[in-house]
């Protein structure tokens, strides 16, 4: 919306104050036509300036909200039979501390299993240094953020905890542009000869921290080292974590500390349930870890809700290996061997893969609504693949929205928007006084974009934009997911025959031209519905 009505404003009040062609060449070619052209300029940017401020109490009195399911694709809950959730950050949410513990045991890992010095130990895990989606590059050891086209986002490049300068970034790498063949593979890792890894899980958070903190030691200690190996001991020692049950022993002892409670995830299991929904779990934590987490937020009786649960899944491989078999597991957690003719409501199975699944539940297509946090292991083959509906949990979504709808940033993107437009249709004064100003509105242009960018992360900004492109995490959302949205919790605002329908955005094409706007608040859509 700041877009759409900043854009429109911007076009509308320049157009309003624009000189006529034979004004303007008579300006240009009058005694004194610089200082013409100069205050002609400025008054132009104040009277945008005055519209802009006239236009943020109107944009103010409609908010964004951080509770509302988003849909990119047209879907009805009507059509929706069964349900189906991820674990980890789909049904249960983490506190702070456990980004904490699994930085501090990975750290840990390195110093004593892979002889990485002990000064790394100095080393807190920050929970505001990166985001989400984020590339790194396993050749170079730089993390950074890349938009929908490919493009790096610049100022977003770090070696270490410091910025990488713009010179030495488009140095690099030939511009500012990363090849489709140096990109991550589909689920977004680093193979086959790709030096680019992407980060798309929440647990990565840590992952990413520790790589920079470790780069930076050795960085300013001058050590010399593979970059490559750096990359596959942090990788190894993240998965450690996990792996040796690190993580799950910490978090069964002081399940208080770690889990955030929510009656509303039992809230929103209760009301399918109550509606005649069927519901599954596939998740690739293990058994009692499960258990003990789902007792603790929806009560004891929480596998009477499900008529399927499917523990340490293997995902993404459970959706395309049809290998391997499911397994039963017993009460005390001991795996049985008799062969799965039926997937039975209150028991637990381990592994198996999803054509196994298909073929004893009978659920296919598009009755089925799977949610998880993660773009590729969780939705990007059911979507893909298989044609269920799949709902994005992004956590990162209800605060980003709350800033979003704060006056400062509603401000500033605002008159950002606005000062785009006038430098657009500006432009066309080539005069050397005129080129000065217009070099000091891109100035404050360019500062403007960094200060949005500081309002949600001070290195790598917004989770979702760059600059004025989509981010690439974007790009893989819009394409994966058919609705997202902040937690669960979202679904109890809707009825369960509610239809998500996606705003129709205006196309490129479909805007008018920052001069070329008839008035503040004439959108396309507007216009045409008027014609008719």
């Amino acid at each position: 919306w700041v877009t759409s009505a900043a854009g429109a404003n911007a076009g509308g009040a320049a157009a309003r104050g624009r000189p006529r062609a034979g004004l303007a060449r008579s300006l240009c070619s009058a005694s004194g036509s610089a200082v013409d052209m100069k205050h002609y300029l400025w008054e132009r940017y104040r009277e945008a300036k005055r519209s802009t401020d006239e236009l943020v109490p109107s944009i103010m009195s409609n908010l964004l909200n951080p509770d509302a399911i988003f849909s990119n694709n047209e879907m009805s809950l009507s059509d929706i039979e069964i349900y189906g959730f991820d674990y980890d950050y789909t049904l249960v949410f983490y506190s702070k501390h456990l980004h904490t513990l699994i930085f501090n045991a990975a750290r840990d890992l390195l110093i004593n299993e892979h002889r990485y010095p002990v000064e790394i130990r100095k080393y807190e895990y920050d929970p505001n240094f990166a985001i989400r989606g984020l590339h790194y590059d396993v050749q170079r050891a730089m993390l950074m953020k890349i938009d929908a086209f490919h493009y790096i986002q610049m100022g977003t490049v770090y070696r270490g905890l410091s910025v990488v300068p713009d010179e030495e970034v488009i140095d690099m790498y030939e511009g500012s542009h990363v090849p489709l063949e140096q990109m991550s593979d589909f689920y977004g890792k680093s193979s086959h000869g790709n030096t680019m890894k992407q980060f798309m899980d929440i647990f990565s958070l840590p992952e990413m921290t520790l790589l920079s903190c470790v780069n930076e030691h050795f960085l300013k200690n001058n050590i010399d080292y593979e970059p490559v190996h750096l990359y596959k001991d942090v990788k190894d020692s993240i998965r450690d974590v996990h792996i040796k049950g690190i993580m799950y022993r910490a978090i069964e002892a002081d399940i208080e500390k770690y889990i955030c409670y929510a009656e509303q995830t039992r809230a929103v299991l209760a009301k399918l349930a109550d509606h005649g929904k069927k519901m599954f779990l596939i998740t690739n934590s293990p058994s009692s870890f499960v258990d003990k987490g789902m007792r603790y937020i929806v009560g004891k009786d929480w596998r009477d809700l499900f008529d399927v649960v499917i523990v340490q899944a293997e995902k993404p491989n459970f959706f395309n290996d049809k290998r391997r078999p499911f397994r039963k597991v017993n009460e005390k957690g001991v795996l049985l061997w008799d062969k799965i003719h039926k997937l039975q409501k209150g028991q637990i199975y381990k592994q198996g893969n999803l054509y196994e699944f298909l073929k004893l539940t009978g659920w296919r297509g598009s009755k089925v609504l799977y949610f998880g946090d993660h773009i590729y292991s969780d939705l990007a083959d059911l979507t893909l693949k298989h044609g269920w509906r799949t709902g994005a949990i992004i956590p990162e979504l209800r605060s980003e929205l709350r800033i979003m709808n704060t006056e400062q940033y509603i401000q500033t993107m605002t008159w950002l928007q606005t000062l785009t437009g006038l430098l657009e249709q500006m432009q066309v004064y080539r005069d050397a006084e005129s080129q000065l100003v217009l070099q000091e509105w891109k100035k404050e242009r360019k500062e403007m974009r960094e200060m949005t960018k500081s309002f949600f992360n001070a290195q790598f900004g917004s989770l979702f934009r760059t600059d004025q492109n989509p981010t690439y995490f974007l790009r893989r959302l819009s394409r994966f997911a058919d609705i997202y949205m902040a937690s669960l919790s979202c679904l109890l605002n809707y009825d369960v025959h509610h239809t998500f329908y996606p705003r129709r955005t205006p196309l490129q094409h479909e805007l008018p031209a920052w001069s070329d706007s008839p008035s503040a608040f004439r959108a396309p859509v507007l216009q045409e519905a008027q014609a008719k």
